[in-house]
């Protein structure tokens, strides 16, 4: 595993491994990177393409815009708080070898204003559910403005997460990605749940 993290960050000559739990909160969980193994799931899922705009909510270093811009070639927006990650996001910008470049905004995910033009969003338990709330509630007010199919991806998701999602009445219960088989242990949270914001003139 630690080998395949490593060979990735080369290929796509960044730097994005390790946990940085420094400016962590009660609101605001570590930087902890997806692993690439599961990226790949995702992106052999067919769910993401050239044509869609992926959110990376919590973003950190950038390594899922870096990854779908290379092997999906998919456009992204990485959100980040914690201004000294971000400069690592901006750094790893500068030397990555995509072409599609991932855009990185500093800013609180609950104060962003989602562009019509994203139709995707990733979450790995980025921030609490109290910010979600939040966050959730841009990404309904951007469909509401600009009506289109949005797919939300949301990777180990945790119980509060999950309990809150199945209440928002825009949301629709799409698919999920088994990850468990990628690690030791069988842990059921090794999964990629996916909510459909669905694509429908509103209120016809």
């Amino acid at each position: 595993m630690a080998n395949s993290e490593n060979n990735w960050d080369k290929l796509l000559q960044i730097s994005t491994i390790g946990r940085d739990e420094t400016n962590a909160d009660e609101y605001h969980h570590p930087y902890e990177p997806t692993d690439y193994c599961v990226l790949e799931r995702l992106a052999e899922s067919g769910l993401i393409g050239k044509d869609d705009v992926v959110l990376d909510y919590g973003c950190g270093k950038g390594r899922v815009g870096f990854f779908l811009s290379y092997r999906a070639k998919t456009r992204t927006i990485g959100i980040e708080y914690d201004g000294r990650i971000y400069g690592s996001a901006l750094e790893n910008r500068r030397s990555a070898i995509s072409r599609i470049k991932p855009e990185f905004v500093l800013t609180r995910a609950e104060e962003y204003e989602v562009p019509s033009k994203v139709n995707r969003c990733y979450f790995f338990n980025p921030f609490s559910v109290e910010i979600l709330h939040k966050v959730m509630a841009r990404i309904i007010e951007s469909w509401y403005a600009h009506p289109r199919e949005m797919l939300l991806f949301f990777y180990y998701p945790a119980d509060e997460y999950i309990s809150y999602l199945m209440t928002v009445d825009e949301l629709e219960f799409y698919d999920e990605i088994e990850c468990d088989d990628l690690f030791e242990g069988r842990d059921p949270r090794e999964r990629i749940l996916i909510f459909q914001l669905p694509d429908y003139e509103i209120g016809n």
